[in-house]
């Protein structure tokens, strides 16, 4: 296959892709709780895991309206992290909330290091 051919498809294919990103990102924010976080996790760049069942949030805090809760061990999908409120609990205190598809967690609550196991460099 010639080389233009090739660099052709590779433009229509990340195209492609570049469409499915909208939808991936409308279909995971639609499913409901039976999908076990499957979808949320395929439209964000990282996953995460509650050590406990945590409320979501749709701000950095506490103050900001629930949205819904993640059980214990489930991965959700995550965007980036932001500095928010400060939150102490079982001997914990940080200010980082995550930014999952559903909303705002605090990292407190997230298995791994203080951002949830993100990278230091995924701010919001």
């Amino acid at each position: 296959m010639p080389t233009r051919t090739l660099a052709r498809a590779a433009l229509v294919g990340a195209g492609a892709l570049a469409l499915l990103g909208p939808l991936t990102a409308a279909t995971a924010v639609a499913a409901g709780d039976a999908d076990h976080g499957g979808a949320r996790i395929m439209a964000a760049p990282y996953a995460v895991v509650p050590y406990e069942t945590v409320n979501i949030r749709s701000g950095p805090g506490r103050s900001y309206d629930k949205v819904g809760s993640a059980p214990a061990n489930e991965p959700r999908g995550a965007y980036c992290w932001v500095r928010g409120e400060r939150i102490t609990d079982h001997g914990y205190t940080n200010d980082v909330w995550v930014k999952l598809v559903e909303g705002y967690v605090s990292a407190v609550y997230l298995k791994g290091n203080e951002y949830g196991d993100l990278p230091a460099s995924a701010t919001c």
